[in-house]
Parts: structure tokens; C-alpha cells; sequence
């Protein structure tokens, strides 16, 4: 699975949030999840999806599922695509819920387009598309700190039970009458049987508490983020008070300086205080710095092999 050209970015309610918006989608939130139980989740209505964040395992994925003719035709009815960029997993998962929101919420041209042109694919053109999509893979990479010393090999660690560092985002939705499973890792959709709007959250709820009891070791890495509306909407239809409108401002404020420094690489900063390092160095405490370098260097590659 390639991972050039795309970011890791970070799971955060913010980062999705202001990501939907540059990509022209209107009126929707990301909320921060601290109870999976249903009355915590319902709290959230209208709960349009569900984005869950956990720690990869590659045993998960290595036994072969069986899937109900329900399920190998589910691609075909809604949107559903297979992964083929490492990082764009956040994305995607964004994506699954909103290529699928229901009718009459507006998801702005370039995700319409997007949605539109891979309508009538399957799922593995569908990941093609999305992987090559100049556009998204723009507003995802913004939300990430440019590395100058990153290499452009695809030289990423194969995904392992070891390996810490490898999480992966999957989507849960309300579609057609029916709770779905958006895993771009896996090949079909997974059903979980009828589910209206007004049942998404106590049946969620039920898939994700099953699947925190079942992970390996009682394994808490995981965290939840709600697709809802845009909190600020709300308030103004229901008459919040100007207080709880300040407050959602207040936080939108604190995205935009939370996602600046997201950006910035303190390259400029760092090589100032190099320099005022190295100034006040003769030549013997320079060279001798310069070999504590090398030799830190060849221990960190050395426990890589």
C-alpha cells in the first residue's frame, strides 16, 4: 500500500472539521466522543456517522471473512471504497460518512463531483480515484507539519502486531435502513442488520462496545469522534444563548491557532538556536559535537536494522 504524496494528519475534531469545510462541505461538526454508551452518543443528534480510531492488528485482517450476498452487493448501492493510501485513512473514513449523508445536505462541488464520477465503480477504482485526487489530497496534507528531511521512498514499515505507531480510522453509518461498517482495508461492506437515524445511537453503540471488550488484551488505544451538525447552526435555530455562541466561537478560534502550528515546521526557529549554539564553540568543541552527532546517528540506524 503506497503512502507518497499523502500526510499522516492527526485525529482531532478541529483538524476534521475545518478539512470538511476547505473541501466546500457546509453545516457539519466533528465532536470529541468520551462515552461510547447510547445516551452519550445520542446527545450528538442528529448523529449522521461514526469515526473510530484504533489500533491496528494485522491478525484482524488475515483471516478470511465471509460476506452475505447482501453485503458483496452493498458497494453498488452506496459509496464504498477500498484503501490504497496508508495515510489517507483519516479521509477516507471522513469520506464514507459524507459521501453517504442523506439527501439534502449540502457536501460542496468537489466531493459531488468525486462522489458523482465514482458512482458506477467498484471499490478498488474507487480508492484509485480517491488516491489520485489532487484536490483532497491538498486540504489532507494542509492539516500536516511538511518534513524537510522526509525521504519520497515508499519505505514504511509493513503493519504489524509489534508496530505501535500503525492506527487505523473506520467508518460506522445509517444507510438505507441498514448500520454499516465503512473499512476501506476490508473488501465488502460489514452490516449489522436494520438501524434507522433515530437507532443509530444505541446500535453503535452496541457494535463499539463489543468491539472495545474483544480487542486483544483489553486494548484501550482507541478514540471516537461524532459526525454531526455544525453545533453554531444549532444554537441559532433553537436560540442559544449569547453566551454558548461565544464559546463556539471561541473554539473555532482556537482550531484555526491549533491547526497553524500543525503547520509549521520551526525549521527557521531551530536553525537560529544551531547558530547560537555553535557561535559560542571553538573548533575542538565543534568537531566534537559534530562526532556526538555521527555516533547518536549510527545508534539510532543501528537499532532500526
Amino acid at each position: 500500500m503506497s503512502s507518497i504524496g499523502w500526510n499522516t494528519i492527526e485525529s482531532d475534531c478541529g483538524v476534521f472539521t475545518t478539512l470538511v469545510e476547505d473541501l466546500g462541505v457546509s453545516g457539519i461538526e466533528f465532536f470529541d466522543v468520551l462515552s461510547i454508551d447510547a445516551d452519550s452518543l445520542a446527545q450528538f443528534s442528529p448523529l449522521y456517522g461514526i469515526i473510530f480510531l484504533y489500533k491496528y492488528r494485522k491478525s484482524e485482517y488475515a483471516v478470511p471473512k465471509e460476506y452475505s450476498e447482501v453485503e458483496q452487493e452493498a458497494s453498488s448501492q452506496f459509496f464504498f471504497a477500498h484503501q490504497k493510501i496508508q495515510n489517507a485513512c483519516a479521509t477516507q473514513a471522513i469520506l464514507s460518512v459524507l459521501c453517504n449523508l442523506p439527501e439534502g445536505i449540502e457536501i460542496g462541488p468537489i466531493l459531488s463531483n468525486f462522489k458523482e464520477f465514482s458512482r458506477d465503480l467498484d471499490p478498488e477504482t474507487r480508492g484509485e480515484i480517491l488516491g489520485m485526487s489532487d484536490e483532497i489530497r491538498q486540504a489532507h496534507n494542509s492539516f500536516s507539519r511538511p518534513n524537510p528531511f522526509e525521504s519520497n521512498d515508499d519505505d514504511r514499515e509493513t503493519p504489524d502486531e509489534e508496530n505501535d505507531g500503525l492506527y487505523h480510522f473506520v467508518a460506522y453509518v445509517p444507510i438505507n435502513g441498514q448500520l454499516w461498517e465503512l473499512d476501506g482495508l476490508k473488501q465488502f461492506p460489514v452490516n449489522y442488520g436494520d438501524c434507522t437515524s433515530e437507532e443509530f445511537p444505541e446500535k453503535v453503540s452496541n457494535v463499539l462496545m463489543e468491539r472495545v471488550q474483544k480487542a486483544p488484551g483489553g486494548d484501550l488505544r482507541f478514540s471516537v469522534l461524532a459526525v454531526s451538525r455544525d453545533r453554531r447552526e444549532v444554537l441559532k435555530e433553537t436560540g442559544g444563548t449569547t453566551t454558548e455562541l461565544v464559546v463556539e466561537d471561541l473554539k473555532r478560534k482556537e482550531w484555526t491557532r491549533d491547526n497553524a502550528l500543525r503547520r509549521e515546521t520551526f525549521v527557521g526557529l531551530i536553525n537560529e538556536l544551531v547558530k547560537g549554539v555553535v557561535g559560542g564553540m571553538d573548533d575542538e568543541q565543534y568537531k566534537k559535537a559534530i562526532e556526538q552527532g555521527r555516533e547518536k546517528t549510527k545508534e539510532m540506524y543501528a537499532k532500526r536494522a
